[in-house]
């Protein structure tokens, strides 16, 4: 598959940019960010040993548009400065563990002063749209589930009327042998490859719009000279927006299946993979007035079977796009503060990336009002709950908690704006890990402070 696809971006794509750039037009957009955070509990233990945190931290986002003509383009962004200030510099546990973390193609550190993100060629060809480079990938419908991760990608799109059409090629990880990774022991196989083919169609109406994205999965990182595995997997992804007078809904569903290894060498290792994901949300605006509210799932992996995986965090997840709290289900603590854990210990099983990160093994309810009493103030309060659809095994409880957020935004002019936040979590009792019954395991509630200085161009 990659083969023929490099043989067909080179045949279809040399006659359309084999020509010279007399005049460029240049279109800069751009935000940056300062902001600060308090987080009362960075364990949720109750032990001595739980320090807070509180520090400053900022970044500087660019987006640059070179225009040869109105049909073709260069595309970049790059990340600069993402650091906190007087902080320490280098990558983190989390960042390194958990390639979610940093929704960029560079790494910590290379984000800490400056990384590119984004470079890809744009031709509206009399066929469709073609994009070759870097682009945006994992973002689809609603932004459930959206992890907005730069990738390697060939697409072509094509508009007609309401109807839109995309098929794209993209590659997550490439493990061929390269002066890189010439010392490493990968380069004696072949084809370690993991990669994603996508195919989708889009209506988009005056009150309503919806569309299904569907795909494949290929992952053969695994694979050595004594057995041949590779991951399979497919996905259907259907969403649907929708505006009946003041009522504004949202809905998606995400489903994947495959397998999860399979060794076609030794049948024994393989485990089949079914996971489910989906959120609706509604919001209802009544002049200043506002109320809404979501109910969103992620399946879990049930214990009890060995053979199958019905929940897998880093194939499907609520996205870190999606930030429903300050606090639990939240990427930037994640990001800049790290994970925030329960009890855990050698015989239970880690609590890392429930707190913070992308959403997972979760039921989630939230209602929300809000008030916009001029122009330039949104004021909002929600309350959020949360469980485990599947309880770990010897857990007692599987409730994560109760959290009550309260933000305020003030657009000081239409391209500077200020927010300051305050969220408490009511602690559940999943986080006291396995308490065998004793009683003994304790947990203590979380709250954070945060503020955030916004500017855009």
């Amino acid at each position: 598959m990659k083969r023929f696809w490099l043989i067909l971006l080179s045949l279809g794509l040399f006659m359309a940019f084999s020509v010279s750039a007399f005049a460029v037009d240049v279109k800069v957009s751009g935000e940056y960010y300062a902001a600060g955070m308090y987080l009362d509990k960075t364990n949720l233990a109750d032990q001595d040993t739980n320090p807070s945190t509180a520090f400053f931290y900022q970044r500087w986002r660019v987006g640059t548009e070179f225009i040869v003509n109105p049909s073709l383009k260069l595309v970049t962004r790059f990340d600069a400065m993402e650091r906190i200030w007087g902080g320490a510099r280098g990558e983190s546990a989390a960042s390194s563990a958990a390639g979610y973390d940093t929704l960029s193609a560079g790494t910590k550190t290379e984000n800490q002063n400056i990384a590119f993100d984004l470079m890809y060629v744009s031709y509206d060809s009399p066929i469709g749209l073609f994009k070759v480079g870097y682009q945006i990938d994992s973002a689809w419908g609603t932004i459930f589930m959206d992890s907005s991760m730069p990738r390697g990608t060939v697409s072509w799109s094509y508009t007609s009327g309401p109807w839109f059409y995309y098929l794209g090629y993209k590659v997550w990880d490439d493990k061929s042998f390269s002066a890189v990774t010439e010392t490493t022991t990968t380069t004696t196989q072949t084809d370690l490859d993991r990669d994603k083919s996508a195919l989708a169609v889009k209506y988009i109406g005056k009150s309503a719009e919806g569309g299904l994205l569907g795909g494949h999965v290929r992952d053969a990182r695994s694979k050595t000279a004594s057995n041949n595995t590779t991951n399979l997997i497919y996905y259907l992804q259907p969403y649907t927006k929708a505006t009946f007078g003041p009522v504004k809904i949202q809905s998606e569903l995400d489903y994947f299946w495959g397998d999860y290894p399979k060794d076609d060498q030794d049948p024994t290792k393989n485990k089949k993979m079914e996971l489910i994901a989906g959120w609706v949300d509604a919001t209802a605006n009544f002049d200043m007035f506002y109320v809404g509210g979501t109910v969103a799932y992620v399946s879990g992996d049930d214990p009890g079977t060995k053979d199958k995986y019905e929940g897998f965090s880093a194939i499907v997840n609520g996205g870190i796009d999606w930030n429903p709290c300050l606090i639990l289900f939240n990427n930037d603590i994640t990001y800049w503060v790290g994970n925030v854990v329960g009890n855990d210990s050698a015989t239970s099983p880690t609590n890392q990336g429930v707190v913070s990160g992308p959403m997972n093994n979760a039921w989630f309810l939230q209602g929300r009002a809000g008030v916009r009493p001029t122009s330039q103030w949104d004021v909002m309060m929600s309350v959020s709950y949360a469980w485990a659809d599947k309880k770990p095994l010897g857990f007692s409880n599987g409730t994560y908690g109760t959290e009550i957020d309260l933000t305020g935004t003030y657009k000081i002019t239409s391209n500077l704006s200020y927010m300051l936040g305050f969220g408490y979590l009511f602690t559940g009792d999943y986080f006291k890990g396995i308490d065998a019954g004793k009683g003994t395991l304790k947990v203590n509630d979380d709250y954070m402070l945060t503020n955030k200085l916004t500017l855009s161009f």
